[in-house]
């Protein structure tokens, strides 16, 4: 045989790093190094070509990457029983009930799962009691498409007669927004494209609603400005062809607003105004602005600024004559100040909750008060104050310890709906009224098999972290647990946004506990469990802390015998890819394996991706000396080392994904692949029917579930997930 035909049948022959479970893993591709220099430092990206997902080469990769990962998943002999223990706890919870509404009529939408179910379908009842009625099922575009939809958002008229949705296929999140009559699902006017969130803010006559909508042609922009210059327009049922903008970015010399922010923009009611409440990207710290209704409804408003950024306020609410504001400003743990309408007058606010303690989370307005939550560690509670001068505050006796929201408040109406869970309860809806000292459990759900599972338990503990500052963890196990090293333990973080890893309990939970499973939730720096401060310890350049202190509740872990360095995993998604990304590229040695789902995990392309500029609030921009070296450290991919022994690797990331672009997986994942030295695999489990995993399906949520639990298990050396 000749040289020449030697060389052409290798090139022919596909190139695999390694065997697992009998599958080959394809190797990483060559590197095409791309080096840029920022502000004196070289950056060397070698996998720069990955991020073109529209080349062939590049597609081709990753179909091989999504097999390779699957067959191997599917090998692991305790998988499929795992994937059937799931579907057979979940099949016990008999629905799970999220946003829920109410109208003007006594009418109670909500959204309800049910067992037999693939999906989230949209219900509504007479009263909190009465017969429930199917309004919108997201099922019938599916099987008409081969595409599973999912509604993003609903928004019902104040009556109730109509409603408006959001439905995206695939898990894009960019759909279609569709307006209906409640009572006959018939379309009341054309449907609206381009629309990414929201489903829009009724005029309080139900005539017409406000919506916002991408820009024409979005999809065809740069990809760093896709989701910029989105605008806010008003549709009028009785004129579909003639809507106008009423708010954005460049449309009014009053509004000074980047092209990346955007708005919700609605009625205040009992007042003839309309707000504007802007988000700029994902910075806390918002602006308002109000226009008279007329002068909008004629479209020729004048928006008058209330407060910018500069007012750290995170949150509003109106209620009877008042602006709220639950603001940052001199009190890192937040405090509640009010103004009267319509002057709006920030500099004669008066404060209503003075800061504390503890951590002010949420406002919201009803007829009869404000509702406040307060947060001592993970648990919160509940306060309601009237709307008179020097009202006194009340607390609310919550049937358990753990989380509780206002899901549904309105400025109109007395009465608040609740949403209340803990670590081990599972969460159910009460109804709280304007004399109520405690809330009353509703039935949109009945009772489950799952909700309150026995012999488990919650610890809360402290941990101190490598400069000395105690970091809050949240443990939950089985109450047999044995501290003796050997149990596999789950890692949980997250540590952006000021968010936090709220108590709850997802009964599919049990099936990892039943395996002797734990499950440790680290609220690191970077969320907000101890408020403003504890955020911005975890932010920009300060983002270090958030993965040292995922390493100290890991070291902490470990120490006290809940686990091993060979039985310790770490997980988390989306932002929480930087707390595991630098965990393990940090401390391999610590971690048996890891797992990260929709990850952003090259951060100092963050800004360059379609969601980027909106999230350069949160980590920083290229274009800043301090912030560059920020992103550069804060980046899984551009600190993975050669030669470094990582752990297993298994990152999960659907291709449709609109918020963290699937090349941030292929980029990261193809470099630690070439640079470990650990023989553990790193796997790309990719899904070509979601996205950033709003809108995934029960099926495909189950086994995105079984597959990352197998793939520990089997790294922590659990006899029944060993491959033969």
């Amino acid at each position: 045989m000749s040289r020449l035909l030697i060389a052409a049948l290798l090139a022919a022959a596909p190139a695999f790093a390694a065997t697992f479970a009998g599958v080959d893993v394809p190797a990483p591709p060559a590197p095409r190094v791309v080096t840029e220099t920022f502000w004196g430092t070289q950056v060397e990206d070698p996998y720069r070509f990955l991020e073109d997902t529209s080349d062939p080469e590049v597609q081709k990769l990753m179909k091989a990457q999504a097999e390779a990962a699957q067959a191997i998943l599917a090998k692991l002999p305790g998988r499929d029983r795992l994937l059937a223990r799931i579907k057979e706890i979940e099949a016990e919870v008999p629905a799970v009930v999220t946003s829920v509404r109410r109208d003007d009529r006594g009418g109670v939408f909500y959204m309800k799962r049910e067992p037999r179910d693939n999906q989230f379908k949209l219900y509504r009842r007479e009263g909190f009691a009465g017969a429930e009625v199917l309004v919108v099922d997201p099922e019938v575009d599916a099987k008409a498409t081969g595409k599973p939809h999912a509604i993003g958002a609903y928004s019902p008229s104040d009556d109730g007669r109509l409603v408006a949705y959001q439905i995206s296929a695939a898990g894009a999140e960019i759909g279609t927004l569709r307006v209906i009559e409640t009572a006959t699902g018939k379309e009341v006017t054309p449907p609206i494209d381009r629309v990414r969130g929201g489903a829009g803010s009724w005029l309080a006559d139900g005539s017409g609603f406000f919506y916002s909508r991408l820009a024409e042609g979005y999809e065809k922009r740069p990809r760093a400005e896709r989701y910029m210059d989105a605008l806010t327009w008003l549709r009028r049922l009785d004129a579909p062809d003639k809507d106008f903008a009423v708010f954005g970015p460049g449309l009014h010399p009053q509004v000074a607003i980047e092209r990346s922010a955007g708005a919700a923009v609605g009625v205040v009611h009992g007042q003839p105004l309309v707000f504007a409440a802007v988000y700029h990207g994902v910075d806390p710290n918002g602006s308002l602005y109000f226009a008279a209704l007329d002068a909008v409804l004629a479209g020729k408003p004048a928006w008058r600024k209330v407060y910018d950024q500069s007012a750290e306020v995170h949150e509003a609410a109106i209620a009877q004559g008042w602006l709220y504001l639950r603001t940052a400003k001199d009190a890192p743990r937040f405090k509640v100040q009010r103004t009267r309408l319509p002057q709006a007058d920030l500099a004669a606010a008066e404060t209503v909750v003075a800061a504390g303690e503890e951590v002010i989370t949420d406002i919201a307005g009803a007829r009869e008060g404000l509702y406040v939550t307060r947060r001592d560690g993970a648990a919160k509670r509940l306060l309601r104050i009237g709307h008179a001068a020097g009202a006194r505050a009340q607390e609310i006796a919550l049937p358990l310890k753990g989380n509780v929201s206002v899901t549904n408040a309105l400025s109109r109406m007395d009465g608040v709906v609740l949403a209340i869970a803990g670590w081990t309860r599972a969460g159910r809806h009460y109804a709280l009224g304007p004399a109520d000292a405690r809330p009353t459990v509703l039935t949109l759900a009945p009772p489950g098999r799952y909700d309150a599972p026995a012999g488990i338990v919650a610890r809360e503990v402290k941990v101190k972290s490598h400069d000395g500052v105690e970091v809050p963890a949240s443990i939950i196990a089985r109450a047999d647990v044995r501290l003796d090293g050997s149990n596999p333990t789950m890692l949980y973080g997250y540590g952006a946004y000021g968010l936090v890893e709220e108590p709850s309990l997802s009964p599919r939970t049990l099936a990892w506990l039943e395996q002797g499973g734990v499950v440790a939730m680290a609220h690191v720096r970077g969320g907000g469990i101890n408020g403003e401060g504890w955020r911005r310890a975890g932010w920009k350049t300060t983002k270090p802390n958030t993965w040292k202190d995922g390493i100290a509740v890991g070291e902490w872990l470990v120490a006290n015998g809940y686990t091993s360095p060979k039985r310790l995993m770490i997980y988390g998604g989306s932002a929480g890819g930087i707390f595991v990304g630098r965990a393990i590229t940090e401390r391999p040695d610590l971690f048996a394996a890891a797992a990260i789902g929709v990850g952003n995990t090259d951060s100092v392309r963050s800004e360059f991706r379609a969601n980027g500029a909106g999230n350069i609030p949160e980590y920083g921009t290229v274009k800043r000396e301090d912030e560059f070296k920020g992103l550069l450290a804060m980046s899984p991919y551009n600190n993975v080392r050669p030669g470094s022994p990582l752990p297993a690797v298994l990152f999960e990331h659907g291709v449709n994904d609109s918020r963290v672009d699937v090349w941030m997986t292929l980029k990261t994942g193809s470099r630690m692949a070439a640079a470990t030295t650990s023989g553990k695999p790193v796997l790309m489990r990719l899904e070509y029917d979601a996205g950033h995993g709003v809108g995934s399906t029960r099926d495909q949520s189950q086994a995105r579930t079984a597959d990352r639990w197998a793939f520990f298990l089997w790294q922590a050396g659990h006899p029944d997930f060993q491959p033969r």
